[in-house]
């Protein structure tokens, strides 16, 4: 008998991770997929980017809404609300087996929780893991602690999970998704990129990407300083992607529109989708701000990452990546570091902590054979018993 196994993504963020997960999914004999999107794809202002996962030839099997059109700490709470109400209905009609989910965001925690209370279990990608800067540290934990199976991207933070006093035989070191992403996508030529991007590289390049730090209250003041940095590279051809749904975003994404007005070699894009985001990697010399990607996918390119703040902190990362403080005069430092000869010199012996793939397969194979019989009741595993 298939096991009914329900996917929900919330945003591009976990989606370009969770796509070769799903296929893998979608592929298997032994798993039916069931794939709901909600949250920032259903957005126009965001991308839209349902219409990507569509692209990708994958059946959607619901869509709930629950993104309201600010991003608030009201708004973005009441999203919560909404979507709970949502996916109280949506799991109740599909009935899965299993839920799986990946990450942090708010996005999923409508759907843990309403999973929670129709005693469906959940599955997590990626639990373990620091982020100290945002209050998605607190979400991933939180759904860590209503999860029934755990797949950790490296040792150390399978570790962590454990030590949250979850049953060490439920939770898997599987690897990162990020490497089976970069596996599977074909990624476009320079001509092509260029093409599709409307732009041209130019000498030297960087791709800009800065969420709003969600425990601080001057996310704008840091990108501000981000952007009186990146002022006084003229010649540098500046790639921007806008920030996730997140409160502050939107004034954020004001301030790349007005950078991007002002500076011909600068380019901002809602979405960039997975193809393009990955193909551009190849070109840039390199990637600025505070995103999991500059630390979960960049070092497989074997480029570097400005690291910038303390959103990433926590979280393991690999010798190409140059952390820095939210000011401009860091931030320049950090820049100049990234060009240096012996920094060059040193990315192409690094590796990447989070693996070189088979993730998918590890987490398939787990999801069709682990006994769900009697998987919701948990004990705590107590370290000091």
């Amino acid at each position: 008998m298939t096991r009914r196994v329900c996917v929900v993504t919330g945003s591009r963020a976990e989606y370009g991770l969770l796509r070769p997960l799903i296929q893998e999914i979608q592929a298997s004999r032994e798993l039916a997929l069931q794939l709901v999107v909600t949250g920032m794809h259903l957005s126009h202002e965001f991308g839209h980017t349902v219409d990507a996962i569509r692209q990708d030839c994958l059946e959607i099997t619901d869509t709930v809404e629950m993104l309201l059109s600010s991003d608030t700490p009201v708004a973005i709470a009441s999203s919560v609300g909404v979507g709970l109400i949502g996916f109280a209905g949506t799991l109740q009609r599909l009935a899965p087996d299993i839920l799986v989910v990946l990450g942090d965001r708010f996005e999923i925690l409508p759907p843990v929780i309403a999973a929670l209370v129709a005693k469906i279990p959940v599955a997590h990608v990626a639990g373990g893991e620091l982020s100290e800067g945002a209050f998605d540290d607190s979400i991933r934990h939180s759904v860590t602690k209503m999860s029934h199976l755990h797949f950790a991207a490296t040792e150390a933070y399978r570790a962590r999970v454990i030590q949250m006093g979850e049953d060490p035989s439920r939770v898997f070191n599987v690897g990162g998704l990020a490497a089976d992403a970069i596996r599977r996508v074909p990624l476009l030529d320079r001509e092509a990129l260029e093409s599709a991007l409307g732009l041209t590289f130019g000498q030297r390049n960087l791709l800009v990407t800065f969420h709003p730090v969600t425990l601080d209250a001057n996310s704008s003041t840091q990108f501000a300083e981000l952007l009186r940095a990146l002022e006084e590279l003229d010649e540098t051809r500046l790639v921007f992607t806008l920030p996730n749904a997140d409160p502050g975003g939107r004034e954020l994404i004001e301030m790349v529109n007005a950078f991007v007005a002002r500076h011909p070699t600068a380019k901002a894009f809602g979405s960039l989708g997975q193809q393009k985001y990955l193909s551009c990697l190849q070109f840039v010399d390199g990637v600025v701000g505070n995103s999991s990607s500059g630390l979960g996918e960049v070092p497989t390119f074997r480029k570097g990452t400005i690291n910038i703040g303390d959103r990433q902190q926590g979280r393991e990362r690999a010798d190409s990546v140059i952390d820095c403080a939210p000011d401009h005069r860091s931030i320049s430092a950090a820049i100049r570091r990234l060009y240096s000869t012996d920094f060059q010199a040193g990315l192409p012996s690094v590796r990447n902590p989070y693996g070189d793939g088979g993730a998918s397969e590890r987490i398939v194979s787990i999801l069709s054979a682990f006994p769900l019989g009697s998987i919701l009741k948990k004990k705590f595993h107590d370290l000091a018993a």
